[in-house]
């Protein structure tokens, strides 16, 4: 069994732009991050991976609703907004996952009986959008000064019928993959 595996496995490089090819090794899409951007949240960041772009912005540490408080840490809330309409399941099921993420590296301790939102609108979704979202959230809780024990970032993998390795598929690539994975990690 692990021979098969290991024997099928090719990695395919992608482009920058979306439908030209990327260099001979495994790269990832442009990116850019602009921080402070906006003037109401504590901290704001934009995060654009090819042309999948995220916009964030973070509220507290802040004053929070009885019904939500914690006595022993700060509450931590994610709000994903998509591009048009209201929220689904799965801005629901990626709400849940970027606020397990930032749960494990904000030192909520600091604040106890506070709230810490993190608001994220989808500009453009042309791909691999959770990892953007996690970028953008690691940057503006960053922007906002928010105690954090570690940074955070992602990425997205994807393993193609015919077992071609990619690394930050587009939308189109996602669509037609065998197997997908978004891959967090944590840089103290």
């Amino acid at each position: 069994m692990e021979e098969s595996m290991q024997t099928e496995t090719k990695v395919r490089p992608e482009s920058g732009a979306e439908s030209g090819p990327r260099s001979p090794s495994c790269t990832l899409r442009h990116f850019a991050c602009e921080q402070n951007l906006l003037s109401r949240p504590d901290g704001s960041a934009s995060f654009l991976q090819g042309d999948t772009s995220v916009l964030a912005g973070v509220y507290g540490p802040a004053e929070v609703k009885v019904r939500k408080e914690i006595f022993n840490k700060a509450t931590l809330e994610v709000i994903l907004r998509p591009k048009i309409g209201l929220p689904g399941v799965a801005e629901k099921s990626r709400e849940r996952l970027i606020r397990n993420t930032c749960e494990a590296v904000v030192l909520g301790a600091l604040h106890p009986r506070t709230s810490i939102t993190v608001v994220l609108q989808v500009v453009s979704d042309a791909g691999s959008l959770l990892a953007c979202c996690l970028n953008a959230a690691c940057m503006a809780l960053v922007d906002a000064g928010v105690p954090m024990r570690a940074l955070f970032c992602g990425v997205t993998c994807a393993l193609d019928s015919d077992g071609t390795l990619m690394l930050d598929p587009t939308a189109k690539q996602e669509k037609g993959a065998g197997a997908r994975n978004i891959l967090a990690t944590c840089k103290e």
